[in-house]
């Protein structure tokens, strides 16, 4: 019994110890399970955040090759663009239509390089597209600032139609920035400008260029050839547009018309009173035509010529100017101020030019109503203001709208202190630009000659040998050739050396007073053509008149002021061009007292002459034409004129 006990009890001792390894090995194997499964959830863990970094990493990298792709259209469609540009220019046709649709044709011929793209980005593209295309039928404006234009609209292409930008003709454009201070400074130091503005009154920035300007973009053809404004320009434009009264005082052929023309013009286009937007217009059965704008010039020819200036300005608006001079008769004018005769082609007459005397003339007979006029031009103001025409201009002036209502401009060669105070009473705390000196100063590019003669019976053997090695020809109109322009003290001494210089065979015309008005047109219409290069004329022709080609200018008789002398040499040397003057001088007469100026305005200028030192060099003290030598100058002009009001 003993010995089978034993055996069943060690088979339930290994019993127990197999169940005891067994329970071992299981929790051995639990153990490592677990310490495998650790590992492996943090590389799963890893592995889900490797799977997000490449997911990212692919989407930018798609964000960038749709970026790249949009940028690459772009810069397709501006090329296209700009081929199609060129071409237009080339055919010298601009057809927005015929543009969109080559335009469209190359966008659609352009290769895709990514097909899979998604349906609505291939909308949203189009889209832009669609909303691109409108804006290569731009205006015409500069072919870079078209190229901002276009590729900003590209940029923004969230807008799902875009349209071009419409030109107004009464909207001022500015397309350049404004000039730096040093710029102004170094621009008024350049040309000796001097600008004095009433107290409380910024001073005016220069317009260095013609983009600078503000006005409607119509008016800019009449700067075509004019590479940029003239000094006198350049500074009185400002303040003329923004309504002030000015006084322009500059040298002869700087541009002065252009001056008070410019201004003008833009004043009646946005006051609306051209033809095309103004129902003011006056019937044929209306007595009287209203005028806006006048301008006073002190003779027939220098109105007729500034008549032509402002008429070429206003066609395009259906703005009409006439001009009224003596001379002729009045019926025509008559009919042209009550615009009888221009309604029908849509010109309405706006602008009135003349000289004094007609105007005065026409305001009597109801025929001419001023009293609309609020631009008002005094052009050769001194002469205007001076004794022989003071009386009149006060009649026409107070004609006109009242000084508060009323914008006055005066424009000069020369700006005597004497003229100054009368000047005062006609306008309202002016603008003053002086291009030069206050004082007399002669043209610049004229090179001053004074030949001193023992009689004055020598003139006429000097001035045909001067003519003579001048090798004048007779050309046809048109042709630069050389002109010469002959001064003479009096009519009759005019029409004496005219005739003189016919009998020893020269093609020569002649310009007085004497002369009928359609003789004298005659005769500045084949000097002014090459008709006749030779020209003998009385003052009538010093002031203002711009005759092209005029190379040499001859003082046959020295006139009765050095403020004449200054005009006459002023016929030539204009236009930015260089010319010479002659002037004989024998001192005899009135000339004697004159020799101290003349030889002070030739020293100004760069220029001696040693035989005038043999007269006196004394300047007399200039006299009023009205208050004689009790005149004082050294009293400050006022600002505006005081009224007094007696109770």
């Amino acid at each position: 019994m003993s010995n089978d006990a034993a055996p069943k009890k060690s088979k339930k001792d290994k019993k127990a110890k197999v169940k005891a390894t067994m329970q071992d090995v299981d929790m051995a194997d639990a153990t490592a399970t677990a310490a495998a499964e650790a590992p492996a959830a943090e590389t799963t863990a890893a592995t889900e955040d490797d799977e997000d970094e490449a997911a990212r990493k692919k989407r930018e990298k798609k964000e960038r090759k749709e970026k790249k792709k949009e940028e690459k259209r772009k810069r397709k469609l501006e090329e296209a663009v700009d081929k199609q540009e060129e071409e237009d220019r080339e055919d010298g046709a601009h057809e927005p239509e015929k543009k969109k649709k080559k335009k469209k044709h190359v966008e659609e011929d352009a290769p895709e390089e990514d097909t899979e793209e998604p349906s609505k980005e291939q909308k949203k593209k189009r889209k832009r597209e669609e909303a691109a295309a409108p804006s290569t039928s731009t205006s015409e404006a500069p072919k870079t600032e078209k190229k901002a234009k276009k590729k900003a609209k590209l940029e923004a292409s969230s807008s799902s139609t875009v349209q071009p930008t419409p030109t107004s003709t009464a909207q001022p454009s500015t397309t350049t920035a404004q000039p730096t201070a040093a710029a102004i400074t170094a621009f008024l130091a350049k040309h000796a400008i001097t600008i004095h503005t009433p107290d409380g009154v910024p001073q005016p920035t220069p317009v260095v260029s013609f983009a600078q300007l503000a006005i409607p973009d119509a008016l800019r053809p009449s700067f075509a050839g004019f590479k940029e404004p003239t000094p006198v320009q350049a500074c009185t434009w400002p303040p003329a547009l923004e309504g002030r009264d000015v006084v322009g005082i500059a040298e002869t052929g700087s541009g002065k018309t252009l001056a008070f023309g410019i201004p003008a013009l833009s004043r009646l286009i946005s006051a609306g009173k051209s033809s095309k937007s103004t129902s003011n217009t006056t019937s044929k059965s209306s007595p009287t035509a209203t005028v806006s704008v006048l301008v006073v010039a002190p003779t027939r020819e220098l109105a007729i010529q500034t008549h032509d200036t402002l008429s070429a300005l206003g066609k395009p608006f259906g703005i009409a100017s006439v001009a009224v001079f003596g001379g002729v008769p009045k019926e025509g004018q008559v009919r042209m101020l009550r615009n009888a005769s221009r309604a029908k082609d849509g010109m309405t007459t706006r602008i009135v030019v003349g000289t004094p005397g007609r105007i005065l003339d026409l305001m009597n007979d109801g025929a001419c109503d001023l009293s609309g006029v609020d631009y008002l031009v005094l052009d050769e103001a001194d002469r205007m203001l001076d004794k022989g025409f003071e009386n009149d201009i006060r009649n026409i002036i107070s004609a006109t709208k009242p000084l508060a209502e009323r914008q006055t401009l005066m424009f000069s060669a020369t700006w005597p202190e004497s003229v100054r105070r009368l000047a005062a009473s006609f306008q309202r705390d002016p603008v003053r630009v002086t291009v030069g000196s206050d004082d007399l100063t002669a043209n610049s590019r004229v090179e001053q000659v004074v030949e001193v003669l023992d009689d004055g019976r020598q003139k006429d053997s000097r001035l045909t040998a001067l003519l003579r090695n001048a090798n004048l020809k007779k050309v046809a109109a048109g042709m630069d050739e050389s002109r010469v322009l002959v001064f003479a003290l009096y009519k009759k001494e005019c029409s004496r050396v005219e005739q003189t210089l016919r009998r020893q065979g020269f093609s020569v015309g002649g310009l007085s007073g004497d002369m009928s008005q359609s003789a004298r047109i005659e005769a500045l219409d084949a000097f002014k053509t090459g008709k006749t290069n030779l020209l003998v004329a009385t003052d009538v022709a010093a002031r203002g008149l711009d005759i092209a080609n005029v190379g040499l200018v001859i003082n046959y008789t020295f006139p009765l002021t050095i403020e004449d002398y200054i005009h006459r040499i002023g016929r030539t040397g204009r236009g930015g061009k260089s010319g010479k003057s002659i002037t004989f001088f024998t001192g005899e007469g009135h000339e004697r007292a004159l020799a101290g100026e003349l030889a002070r305005v030739l020293h100004d200028s760069g220029f001696q002459c040693e035989g005038l030192k043999k007269f006196p060099m004394t300047i007399k003290k200039k006299e009023h034409s009205v208050y004689g030598a009790f005149f004082r100058d050294d009293i400050a002009v006022p600002k505006a004129p005081t009224k007094l009001t007696f109770t």
